[in-house]
């Protein structure tokens, strides 16, 4: 027996991202941000275990490959690279090329590309950044952010070179490591760097404890991807608290 259906006339606007294959934190971050009713669709890129600026720029290669798995028929008010150091070592501009090489989107975006865009919304131009990497992968962050005119003043890192650690490191420990930071001076705003870094439960309480901005790899890429998308977004702290034009 056939049935004949009627065809819904118009899809609703949809997000995409493209998650590394070891993060285990962004779509959950993610979609606890968006509206229930937001269409969202995840792919996966490979990414290696150890994070290096040989494995993060090994990710070029597949991020064409991943956007085309997202589903063709659905229509993107934007897709984000859910990396930001690897946002700094491929480059902003080669990455929208490279998803938009399998997936169509008038916006795509990433974490670092959103830092830029936040700290603008909020007149923020220096940075207390942590991260939970070695300090050379940072760097690509850091000077992607100077060529910004966003400097980077006060540093901290946890040291950590494997990605399946980085998620287990708790919320205690980034608290007083971005308390710390902005003890020392010189920042407008904490950064917590990494998509895999659990950050939205701590952003409001460091926020409280430093009287600064913080921002977060999750919370500035669910903004940026919210704004483009016309969507009320449940972004925490400061950001959050008021809706500003796409930059």
């Amino acid at each position: 027996m056939s049935y004949p259906y009627q065809s819904v006339p118009t899809l609703p606007p949809a997000l995409g991202l493209i998650v590394l294959q070891a993060d285990e934190t962004l779509e959950g971050d993610m979609r606890a941000m968006m509206p229930l009713e937001t269409a969202f669709y995840v792919s996966r890129v490979p990414s290696g275990d150890a994070v290096t600026t040989d494995t993060l720029a090994e990710m070029a290669a597949h991020l064409g490959n991943a956007a085309g798995l997202l589903p063709h028929a659905a229509r993107f008010a934007s897709i984000g690279y859910g990396c930001t150091s690897g946002a700094a070592e491929i480059g902003p501009e080669r990455v929208a090329g490279l998803i938009r090489a399998g997936a169509d989107s008038p916006h795509v975006t990433n974490p670092l590309s959103a830092l830029i865009a936040a700290c603008r919304h909020l007149g923020v131009t220096r940075l207390g950044l942590l991260s939970p990497y070695v300090a050379q992968v940072s760097a690509k962050l850091r000077d992607a952010l100077g060529r910004d005119g966003i400097e980077t003043p006060v540093f901290g890192s946890f040291d950590e070179a494997e990605e399946a650690k980085v998620v287990r490191i708790d919320a205690a420990s980034i608290v007083a490591a971005a308390v710390d930071l902005a003890s020392q001076g010189g920042a407008e705003a904490v950064f917590l760097s990494c998509t895999n870094l659990r950050t939205l439960t701590v952003i409001d309480r460091i926020e409280r404890e430093t009287g600064l901005p913080c921002l977060s790899s999750n919370q500035v890429l669910a903004w940026h991807m919210a704004q483009a998308a016309g969507i009320t977004a449940r972004i925490p702290g400061r950001l959050g608290q008021s809706e500003a034009p796409l930059p």
